[in-house]
């Protein structure tokens, strides 16, 4: 037989499925459809419950940074004057030895003073707290100063003539302004 003879007598491949078949292929398509769905069903839970205790592992952590930011605000406002405390210990025990001495001389008295005065200066100025006391000639300046009276001067006007009562600042902060005399306009 040649295959290029058209009468001979052949069963051709049928060109449709049986209904059988057609409900075998839809069903194994359906299950592949169903076991896919299933699998990113179970691929989406599990991403799902991960970010879950993720969430949950975040939240605490901020909960737990967050009350340990308290405790430590809490901590800094208790102790904050420790330094400061420790700073001026030295001068308090220098005063209570000056006033030990029973016989001191005047000259005695005023280099004690002066040696507490400068051991003083020196703890508020590791504290930050640092005299305002401008100079004669300085720009008045509202910020650090308070103006106790105008007067006549051959200074320009709005400047310091002389202070009256120093100032102090902390950490660029001031405490207290210098009480100073500013000369009059001309």
């Amino acid at each position: 037989m040649s295959d290029n003879n058209p009468n001979e007598s052949q069963h051709p491949a049928p060109d449709y499925l049986s209904t059988e078949e057609m409900v075998a292929a839809q069903a194994a398509t359906e299950g592949d459809l169903l076991a896919r769905t299933q699998a990113d069903l179970a691929a989406l839970q599990a991403k799902s419950a991960e970010l879950a205790d993720q969430y949950l592992r975040a939240k605490a952590e901020a909960e737990n940074a967050r009350r340990r930011a308290e405790e430590e605000m809490s901590k800094a406002r208790k102790y904050a004057v420790e330094s400061f405390a420790e700073n001026m210990l030295p001068v308090v025990d220098s005063l209570e030895a000056g006033l030990v001495i029973k016989d001191a001389t005047s000259e005695q008295i005023r280099e004690g003073a002066q040696a507490t005065l400068r051991q003083l200066t020196a703890a508020l100025e590791r504290n930050k707290v640092v005299a305002i006391a401008p100079a004669p000639g300085t720009k008045f300046d509202p910020h650090q100063h308070q103006a106790i009276t105008v007067v006549p001067s051959e200074l320009d006007a709005n400047c310091v003539v002389s202070v009256l009562q120093k100032g102090y600042s902390i950490a660029e902060r001031v405490l207290r302004p210098a009480l100073v005399t500013v000369s009059a306009p001309k």
